[in-house]
């Protein structure tokens, strides 16, 4: 028997195997993907193809999804048929090694969001059972032991910190960052360098950045990257089973007394352990209790609140872009605006809260990158003419040498809260099955509306500063369609066991053996990116976890 069985190797369950491990805890890790290496990890732009290659096929595991419309009615999409999916890397590690690795930490107001802002119509908006000060100590823990790079800068946002600065130098930057600077200045915004996960010279065993400009959604090649692979689960003895698909966990009235997973042949095992802790991805931790139903949990293990699967949460926001072309710049800035590779790395939180009739309102967070690296994605926007005819031949040779070779689109992502609805959530379809005869999930998607409108506002902000950069052909796009990469929810944690499925420790109310460690605990996102806080709090429940064990 083991001491500690973890279903899920991403960012929520690797710092509880990296910390019991080392600990000499008798530790497994069972991993639905295969273990990959840097030398796995091709910049390859059809072979890899953002993350096509990490994903099971849709024919053999999807979801159903139903998206709802202002009027409560909803439209039901077959994730085979349509493409739509929500996977995000079936690998040693999980999604994690497809990460750009932007960390922010999430502000002390974003865990007490209802405290702070009040009560929304139409939204179901909590504080969290903990506060800032309490996961502070854990964030400053990852940018050591995952390796954070940057500079920290006094700024009107800026969250306290127990340390001055990052443990390691911020990573190169392009020769736009200056121009960029320089708008802000003059429109009286605060320009932040953006924290990365990703190691910014040869540290903690592993190499530093090569510039490939290849972060977001492929596997980094030379280990600079923070994944929870190459920064933590390549650091311990925690034994690795891959391949192992989890379908069910067992338990009586107190406990869970084994996993079942399938081998990607179809064969069944079981493991047994003294604590289990459930990190698969928020929508697959949902759907694995919920089939793990049995007569004395009848509607999914854990569920004795009826909580299980509700809240389900994304970032909301949206993202833009303006182009710089060769003809508005002197020869200098046209070198600058070429330079491959260096990173662009600015963010914007002068709205995380902002003021608007009176009242502080919630607002978000701002960052600035160029357009990926993939030159496949670049090439695909050319393929139209200014009245969006379809143009080929020598034209189309024409239009995208000139493109590529004389003008770079800078981009923005907007990340603000999306808020809790009782129309967001996962079940799973007794009818519907996956390629092991499992009940499929179901994800119910209702943005609110309150989303839109502070996505909105601060998608105006950077377009003020793409316009005081000089950049043409800018656009954006705010909307409630939920990125896949930044789920969270369903297995909401707080102090009562009516109304959450987990104490403040991220254990199971119902279950004395059973912690979630997954972005699943979190009632609200905050208006950064999860990752660093998931990597964060699953420090913080490791430790609780020892203590249990000790």
């Amino acid at each position: 028997m083991y001491d500690v069985c973890i279903i899920g190797s991403g960012a929520g369950g690797s710092p509880i195997a990296y910390e019991l491990a080392n600990a000499g805890f008798k530790v497994v890790v069972l991993e639905k993907g295969e273990n990959y290496a840097e030398k796995d990890f091709s910049k390859d732009e059809l072979g890899v193809s953002r993350r096509d290659m990490f994903t099971p096929p849709l024919n053999e595991q999807k979801h159903v999804i139903n998206e709802y419309a202002k009027d409560g009615t909803f439209t039901t999409y077959d994730g085979e048929k349509s493409g739509w999916n929500f996977w995000n890397g079936s690998m040693v590690g999980g999604s994690s090694n497809l990460m750009s690795g932007y960390f922010h930490r999430m502000k002390p107001n974003d865990f007490r969001l209802k405290s702070a802002y009040g009560d929304i119509k139409g939204a179901n908006v909590v504080d969290w059972p903990i506060s800032y000060e309490k996961l502070e100590p854990y964030y400053a823990k990852v940018e050591k032991v995952v390796g954070v790079s940057g500079r920290v800068i006094k700024h009107k946002r800026q969250e306290p910190r127990s340390s001055p600065d990052f443990p390691y130098p911020e990573l190169e930057t392009n020769g736009v960052v200056k121009w960029f600077d320089k708008a802000c200045f003059e429109l009286g915004f605060e320009s932040l360098p953006t924290p990365r996960a990703v190691l910014s010279g040869d540290a903690l065993g592993r190499a530093g950045c090569y510039y490939s400009n290849f972060c977001g959604s492929y596997g980094c090649s030379s280990g600079a990257k923070g994944s929870a692979r190459a920064a933590l689960l390549q650091k311990c003895d925690a034994k690795i089973i891959t391949d192992a698909f989890v379908y069910k966990l067992v338990s009586d009235k107190s406990k869970v007394t084994h996993a079942h997973y399938y081998t990607k042949h179809g064969f069944s095992h079981s493991i047994e352990a003294k604590i289990f802790v459930l990190a698969a991805q928020a929508i697959e931790s949902s759907r694995l209790l919920l089939n793990s139903k049995n007569r004395h949990f009848p509607n999914g293990l854990a569920n004795s609140s009826g909580e299980l699967g509700k809240n389900l949460i994304f970032s909301a926001g949206g993202s833009g872009s303006g182009r710089f072309i060769f003809e508005n710049l002197t020869m200098r800035q046209q070198k600058e605006l070429m330079q491959t590779g260096l990173f662009f790395n600015r963010s914007l939180q002068d709205w995380y809260e902002y003021e608007e009739d009176g009242e502080t309102r919630k607002g978000g967070t701002i960052d600035f990158l160029f357009e990926h690296q993939n030159i496949i994605s670049r090439v695909k926007r050319e393929m139209y003419d200014e009245s969006g005819g379809l143009i080929w031949g020598q034209a189309l040779v024409d239009k995208v040498h000139k493109t590529i070779t004389t003008s770079r689109v800078l981009t923005f992502e907007v990340f603000n809260d999306w808020l809790p609805t009782d129309n967001c959530n996962v079940g799973v379809d007794e009818n519907v099955k996956d390629k092991y005869g499992v009940p499929v999930g179901v994800i119910n998607l209702n943005g609110h509306s309150h989303d839109l409108k502070v996505g909105e506002s601060l998608a105006k902000k950077a377009v003020e500063v793409l316009k005081k950069m000089g950049a043409v052909e800018i656009d954006y796009s705010i909307s409630s369609s939920p990125p896949p990469n930044l789920v969270a929810g369903g297995c909401r944690f707080g102090d009562d066991p009516k109304t959450s499925v987990l104490d403040k420790n991220c254990k199971a109310h119902d279950l004395k053996n059973l912690y979630v460690s997954d972005a699943s605990f979190m009632p609200t996102g905050g208006s950064v990116p999860y990752t660093w806080t998931i990597y964060a709090n699953s420090f913080r429940v490791a430790e609780a976890i020892a203590r249990e064990l000790n």
